[in-house]
Protein backbone atom coordinates (compact mmCIF):
# COMPACT_ATOMS: atom_id res chain seq x y z
CA UNK A 1 0.00 0.00 0.00
CA UNK A 2 0.99 3.30 -0.74
CA UNK A 3 1.16 5.58 2.11
CA UNK A 4 1.47 9.52 2.27
CA UNK A 5 2.38 10.82 6.11
CA UNK A 6 1.17 14.57 5.15
CA UNK A 7 2.84 17.69 7.38
CA UNK A 8 5.33 15.44 9.26
CA UNK A 9 8.75 15.73 9.69
CA UNK A 10 9.53 13.61 12.59
CA UNK A 11 9.39 10.49 10.63
CA UNK A 12 7.48 8.13 13.60
CA UNK A 13 3.83 7.56 11.49
CA UNK A 14 5.53 6.48 8.15
CA UNK A 15 8.35 4.59 10.31
CA UNK A 16 5.37 2.46 11.88
CA UNK A 17 3.81 2.06 8.68
CA UNK A 18 7.18 1.06 6.76
CA UNK A 19 7.46 -1.34 9.36
CA UNK A 20 4.28 -3.14 8.18
CA UNK A 21 5.83 -3.25 4.66
CA UNK A 22 3.88 0.06 3.07
CA UNK A 23 5.93 2.06 0.25
CA UNK A 24 5.31 4.94 3.38
CA UNK A 25 6.15 8.41 2.47
CA UNK A 26 6.59 11.58 4.54
CA UNK A 27 6.23 14.94 3.42
CA UNK A 28 7.20 18.00 4.90
CA UNK A 29 8.14 21.40 3.92
CA UNK A 30 11.23 20.82 6.73
CA UNK A 31 13.47 17.75 6.53
CA UNK A 32 12.67 14.62 8.47
CA UNK A 33 14.72 13.91 11.62
CA UNK A 34 14.95 10.29 11.09
CA UNK A 35 16.60 8.82 7.15
CA UNK A 36 13.57 7.35 5.66
CA UNK A 37 11.34 8.28 2.44
CA UNK A 38 10.86 11.88 2.75
CA UNK A 39 9.34 14.15 0.21
CA UNK A 40 11.18 17.74 1.43
CA UNK A 41 8.42 20.55 -0.29
CA UNK A 42 4.49 21.58 -0.57
CA UNK A 43 2.10 18.16 0.04
CA UNK A 44 -0.55 19.98 -2.21
CA UNK A 45 2.40 19.16 -5.15
CA UNK A 46 1.99 15.22 -4.21
CA UNK A 47 -1.77 14.81 -3.37
CA UNK A 48 -2.95 13.04 -6.93
CA UNK A 49 0.16 10.88 -6.78
CA UNK A 50 -1.24 7.66 -6.60
CA UNK A 51 -1.71 7.17 -2.55
CA UNK A 52 -4.22 4.45 -1.05
CA UNK A 53 -4.02 5.94 2.32
CA UNK A 54 -2.76 9.81 3.67
CA UNK A 55 -3.12 10.15 6.96
CA UNK A 56 -2.37 14.29 7.42
CA UNK A 57 -1.28 16.56 10.67
CA UNK A 58 -1.93 19.97 9.28
CA UNK A 59 -0.48 23.21 11.20
CA UNK A 60 -3.11 23.41 14.06
CA UNK A 61 -1.55 26.96 15.16
CA UNK A 62 -4.39 28.79 13.27
CA UNK A 63 -7.25 26.42 14.00
CA UNK A 64 -6.63 25.39 17.49
CA UNK A 65 -9.17 26.48 20.15
CA UNK A 66 -6.63 27.08 22.59
CA UNK A 67 -5.45 29.73 20.35
CA UNK A 68 -8.36 31.53 20.41
CA UNK A 69 -7.55 34.74 21.92
CA UNK A 70 -5.53 35.38 18.81
CA UNK A 71 -7.77 34.30 16.20
CA UNK A 72 -9.25 38.42 15.62
CA UNK A 73 -5.80 39.57 14.78
CA UNK A 74 -4.93 36.21 12.38
CA UNK A 75 -8.00 36.29 10.35
CA UNK A 76 -6.00 35.86 7.20
CA UNK A 77 -3.47 32.79 8.52
CA UNK A 78 -6.76 31.30 9.48
CA UNK A 79 -8.21 31.39 6.18
CA UNK A 80 -5.27 29.94 4.55
CA UNK A 81 -5.06 27.43 7.30
CA UNK A 82 -8.69 26.26 6.89
CA UNK A 83 -8.19 25.85 3.17
CA UNK A 84 -4.94 23.66 3.27
CA UNK A 85 -7.00 21.42 5.71
CA UNK A 86 -10.11 21.22 3.25
CA UNK A 87 -7.55 20.77 0.42
CA UNK A 88 -5.87 17.77 2.28
CA UNK A 89 -9.60 16.25 3.64
CA UNK A 90 -10.78 16.36 -0.01
CA UNK A 91 -7.71 15.04 -1.94
CA UNK A 92 -7.75 12.46 -4.47
CA UNK A 93 -7.30 9.64 -2.10
CA UNK A 94 -9.41 7.08 -0.90
CA UNK A 95 -8.65 6.96 2.76
CA UNK A 96 -7.94 9.86 4.89
CA UNK A 97 -7.41 10.51 8.05
CA UNK A 98 -6.99 14.18 9.38
CA UNK A 99 -5.40 15.04 13.08
CA UNK A 100 -5.79 17.93 14.54
CA UNK A 101 -6.75 19.05 18.44
CA UNK A 102 -9.64 20.68 19.46
CA UNK A 103 -10.02 22.89 16.55
CA UNK A 104 -12.86 25.50 14.86
CA UNK A 105 -12.99 22.81 12.06
CA UNK A 106 -15.15 21.21 14.18
CA UNK A 107 -17.89 23.86 13.02
CA UNK A 108 -15.99 25.00 9.99
CA UNK A 109 -15.85 21.63 8.50
CA UNK A 110 -17.82 19.03 10.81
CA UNK A 111 -17.43 17.18 14.13
CA UNK A 112 -14.71 14.46 14.43
CA UNK A 113 -14.89 11.12 13.92
CA UNK A 114 -13.32 10.38 16.86
CA UNK A 115 -11.07 12.42 19.68
CA UNK A 116 -8.29 9.90 21.14
CA UNK A 117 -6.13 10.39 24.27
CA UNK A 118 -2.30 9.17 24.41
CA UNK A 119 -3.08 7.61 27.32
CA UNK A 120 -5.37 5.05 25.26
CA UNK A 121 -1.98 4.15 23.30
CA UNK A 122 0.04 3.28 26.25
CA UNK A 123 1.30 7.25 26.72
CA UNK A 124 -0.01 8.02 30.41
CA UNK A 125 -0.61 11.48 29.02
CA UNK A 126 -3.34 13.53 28.10
CA UNK A 127 -3.76 15.54 24.56
CA UNK A 128 -6.68 15.53 22.88
CA UNK A 129 -6.54 14.53 19.12
CA UNK A 130 -9.34 14.63 16.66
CA UNK A 131 -9.46 12.14 13.85
CA UNK A 132 -12.17 13.15 10.33
CA UNK A 133 -11.82 10.31 8.98
CA UNK A 134 -12.53 8.90 5.45
CA UNK A 135 -12.71 5.30 4.38
CA UNK A 136 -11.03 3.96 7.68
CA UNK A 137 -12.64 3.02 11.28
CA UNK A 138 -11.99 4.62 14.30
CA UNK A 139 -8.68 3.35 16.07
CA UNK A 140 -9.57 0.76 18.64
CA UNK A 141 -7.59 1.93 22.17
CA UNK A 142 -4.61 -0.74 22.37
CA UNK A 143 -2.83 0.15 25.34
CA UNK A 144 -4.85 1.98 28.00
CA UNK A 145 -2.97 3.07 30.56
CA UNK A 146 -2.97 4.92 34.19
CA UNK A 147 -1.69 8.31 34.63
CA UNK A 148 -2.86 11.51 33.00
CA UNK A 149 -0.12 13.81 32.64
CA UNK A 150 -0.40 17.07 30.67
CA UNK A 151 3.46 16.69 29.82
CA UNK A 152 3.06 18.38 26.11
CA UNK A 153 0.81 21.13 27.47
CA UNK A 154 3.34 22.17 29.77
CA UNK A 155 6.19 22.04 28.13
CA UNK A 156 8.31 25.34 28.83
CA UNK A 157 8.32 28.00 26.18
CA UNK A 158 11.38 27.80 23.27
CA UNK A 159 12.13 27.84 19.66
CA UNK A 160 11.34 24.26 18.95
CA UNK A 161 8.18 24.13 21.81
CA UNK A 162 6.27 24.05 18.29
CA UNK A 163 8.08 20.91 16.90
CA UNK A 164 7.58 18.75 20.30
CA UNK A 165 4.03 19.14 20.93
CA UNK A 166 3.38 18.56 16.90
CA UNK A 167 5.01 15.01 17.56
CA UNK A 168 2.93 11.75 17.20
CA UNK A 169 3.03 9.66 20.26
CA UNK A 170 4.67 5.99 19.03
CA UNK A 171 1.89 4.29 20.47
CA UNK A 172 -0.70 6.15 18.52
CA UNK A 173 1.24 5.64 14.99
CA UNK A 174 1.59 1.91 15.68
CA UNK A 175 -1.84 1.79 16.67
CA UNK A 176 -2.88 3.57 12.96
CA UNK A 177 -0.46 1.11 10.66
CA UNK A 178 -1.70 -2.34 12.68
CA UNK A 179 -5.65 -0.66 12.45
CA UNK A 180 -5.66 1.07 9.21
CA UNK A 181 -3.13 -1.50 7.34
CA UNK A 182 -6.15 -4.13 7.52
CA UNK A 183 -8.54 -1.90 5.25
CA UNK A 184 -6.31 -1.66 2.38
Amino acid sequence: MRVLIACEFSGIVRDAFALRGHDAWSCDLLPTEIPGNHIEGNVLDVLGDGWDLMIAHPPCTDLAVSGARWFKDKTEEQAQAIDFFMALIEAPIPRIAAENPISIMSTRYRKPDQIIQPWQFGHGETKATCLWLKGLPKLTPTDVVDGRAQRVHRLPPGPDRWKERSRTFPGIAKAMAEQWSITA
